[in-house]
C-alpha cells in the first residue's frame, strides 16, 4: 500500500493515453496474495504479460517482494518478445538519448552482453554528502568504468542506467533470481550479480558516457554509511562469484579484481602498523602522502573533466579513510545479513548501526596515535623541526581547501534549484 503513490504518479502523467496500461496484482510470480487460488494466479500472470507486451506504457502493481522480484516480473513478462532490456531505478532522470547509445553499442559487437551509461548525481547540492558523491561518481564511471569498459569487463552496470541482451537474460534468469549465498537468498546486489552472469557466460559488458541519467544519493552521512555498506556486501559476495570467471576475458580483470579486493586490507594493515609501532613522524608523514595523492587525482580530475570542482575530490580520502574502510570490514563480518541494510525510497529509516565500526575504528587510530606518543622518546631538534612544518602544512592544506568549499560550495548546498540545468532533463 506505501507504494501506491507510484500507481498515481502513473495516472498523473500518462493515464490518459491509449498506449498506457496498468494492473494491480495482489500476488507475484512467487508467492500467491490472500484470497488467491492457483486459477486466479496463473490467469494474473496472463494478464501481467499481456499490459507489458500490448502497452507502451504499462504499470504493475503487485505483492511486495524487494527490487529483484520487481525485475523479475519485467523479465518474466517479457520473455522472448525483445532483442534487448532496458533497466533504471525509480529515482532516475534519464537523457531521452540514451537508449539509443546503449542499443548502438550492443548492435555494434554482438559479443557485448550488457552495457551501461554515465551515471550523475541530480541532488548533489543538497549536503556536503552528496556534493563528494558526485564527485566521486564521476571519476568512478568516466576513469574506473571507462577503462573497465576498453577491455570489456564493466564488472557493475549500475541499476540507474543499464542495457541487456535479452537472449542472455532468459537463460539464465531463474539462477540470477533464486541467488543464494551462504545458505541465504540475496536480497540485495541484483545489478552487479546481472552483470556477473553476463560475464560468466564469457560475453563482454561495456560503459558508454554518451548514455547520461541523473539519480539521487543520500544526503546524510548515516542513510550514505549504510547504502556503502550494503554496496561493500554486495561487492565481496560478488568478488567471489566473479573470479571463477577471470579465464573467460581479459587480464585486466583479474589485475583490478585483485587489486581492488585486497587493497583495503593492506591499507588497514599499514596504518595500524604505523599508528601502533610507527613514530609521530611516520604517522604525519603517511597523512601527508594520502592527501598528495588524493590533490593528485583531484586535479587529473579537474583538467579531464575541464570542472574545477572536481578539486575537492581529494576531501573524499578523509571519508574514504574514516568511513569507508571499517565499513568495507563491517560489511564482510556481517556479509550474510541484510535486514537493516535495504533500501528504501519513500521513508527515510535512519539506522545507528553502521556507526558502530566507524566509532570503533576512530577509538582504535586514536588509541594508537596516543600509544605512539606515550612510547616515544623525545624529539631530536631536527625531528621536531620536520614535525612542526609538516603538522603547519598539513593543517594549511585542510584550511584552505575547507575555505574554498565554504566559499564556493557550501553556499549552494540546501537550496533547491528551480529547474535542472541539463539539458535533457527540459524534455
Amino acid at each position: 500500500q506505501e507504494d501506491a503513490y507510484m500507481l498515481d504518479i502513473f495516472h498523473e502523467v500518462l493515464g490518459g493515453t491509449e498506449q498506457a496500461g496498468f494492473f494491480v496484482w495482489r500476488s507475484n510470480f512467487h508467492e500467491a496474495g490472500e484470497g488467491e487460488t492457483e486459477a486466479s494466479l496463473r490467469e494474473g500472470m496472463d494478464r501481467v504479460r499481456d499490459v507489458v507486451r500490448t502497452s507502451t506504457f504499462s504499470c504493475i502493481m503487485q505483492k511486495w517482494g524487494g527490487k529483484r522480484e520487481v525485475m523479475y516480473t519485467a523479465f518474466k513478462a517479457l520473455g522472448d518478445s525483445v532483442d534487448y532490456i532496458q533497466v533504471c531505478d525509480s529515482d532516475t532522470v534519464l537523457d531521452p538519448a540514451c537508449t539509443i547509445e546503449m542499443l548502438r553499442v550492443l548492435e555494434e559487437d554482438p559479443q557485448v552482453g550488457g552495457v551501461g551509461g554515465d551515471v550523475q548525481i541530480l541532488n548533489k547540492y543538497d549536503s556536503w554528502i552528496s556534493f563528494l558523491s558526485s564527485v566521486r561518481y564521476w571519476m568512478a564511471f568516466n576513469v574506473e568504468r571507462a577503462c573497465q569498459s576498453y577491455f570489456g569487463c564493466v564488472q557493475c552496470i549500475s541499476g540507474p542506467l543499464g542495457m541487456y541482451r535479452n537472449s542472455l537474460l532468459q537463460q539464465f534468469l531463474e539462477d540470477w533470481y533464486h541467488q543464494k549465498f551462504l545458505g541465504s537468498k540475496c536480497s540485495f546486489g541484483d545489478d552487479r550479480h546481472l552483470t556477473n552472469r553476463v560475464l560468466s557466460l564469457g560475453y563482454r559488458t561495456k560503459y558508454t558516457a554518451r548514455s547520461k541519467c541523473l539519480t539521487e544519493t543520500p544526503t546524510k552521512y548515516l542513510r550514505w554509511l549504510n547504502q556503502q555498506t550494503r554496496w561493500s556486501k554486495s561487492y565481496f559476495r560478488e568478488w567471489l562469484y566473479n573470479s571463477l570467471w577471470f579465464h573467460k576475458h581479459h587480464l585486466w580483470m583479474t589485475y583490478e579484481s585483485v587489486v581492488t579486493g585486497f587493497f583495503p586490507f593492506f591499507l588497514i594493515a599499514t596504518v595500524i602498523q604505523l599508528f601502533y609501532r610507527g613514530r609521530i613522524w611516520n604517522i604525519l608523514l603517511f597523512l601527508l602522502t594520502v592527501q598528495l595523492v588524493g590533490i593528485i587525482k583531484a586535479t587529473y580530475a579537474c583538467f579531464l573533466r575541464g570542472n574545477a570542482e572536481m578539486i575537492f575530490m581529494s576531501l573524499y580520502s578523509l571519508l574514504y579513510m574514516s568511513s569507508l574502510l571499517p565499513a568495507k570490514i563491517f560489511a564482510i563480518a556481517t556479509i550474510n545479513k541484510s535486514g537493516w541494510g535495504t533500501s528504501g525510497r519513500k521513508t527515510i529509516v535512519v539506522n545507528f548501526i553502521g556507526l558502530i565500526p566507524v566509532s570503533i575504528w576512530v577509538a582504535v587510530l586514536l588509541g594508537g596515535l596516543a600509544y605512539t606518543a606515550y612510547c616515544q622518546d623525545l624529539f631530536s631538534e631536527t625531528e621536531l623541526a620536520f614535525l612542526v612544518s609538516g603538522a603547519i602544512l598539513y593543517g594549511c592544506y585542510w584550511v584552505a581547501l575547507l575555505m574554498l568549499y565554504l566559499a564556493i560550495i557550501a553556499r549552494r548546498c540546501g537550496k533547491k534549484p528551480e529547474q535542472y540545468s541539463l539539458a535533457f532533463a527540459e524534455v
